[in-house]
């Protein structure tokens, strides 16, 4: 694996590979604990609309890179409830995301992006 599939860590033991994949699993899992978010979103390439994914689909709708200096990038796509203030909640978003996945992999977060992709009213 090069460094850009995955997140390496040298320990005195020796290195740990850390797959992007499984830190967009950890990152989405992450975003759809906070307040306000629905879910990640994925958008449909056939008619350009915005679909909510599934618990299992989180991936989707996140994306990873990892630099050569072992600093990680994340987009996040979502959809929002309705009502919110999209501003308080992207914060929280990012602040929360970033506490966690860098707690968790060891490597810091450079960015988090946040695109918007959908507003859901919920009952």
């Amino acid at each position: 694996m090069n460094s850009m599939a995955s997140g390496i860590m040298n320990t005195n033991l020796g290195n740990v590979q850390i797959d992007k994949d499984v830190i967009a699993k950890y990152a989405g899992s992450s975003a759809v604990e906070c307040f306000g978010i629905v879910g990640m979103a994925t958008i449909s390439v056939k008619d350009g609309f915005a679909k909510l994914l599934k618990r299992e689909s989180l991936t989707h709708g996140v994306g990873v890179t990892v630099t050569e200096d072992n600093r990680i990038n994340i987009d996040l796509h979502i959809i929002v409830s309705y009502g919110v203030s999209i501003s308080a909640v992207t914060d929280n978003l990012i602040s929360n995301v970033k506490y966690k996945v860098e707690e968790f992999a060891g490597l810091p977060v450079e960015r988090i992006s946040v695109y918007v992709e959908g507003v859901r009213v919920i009952d």
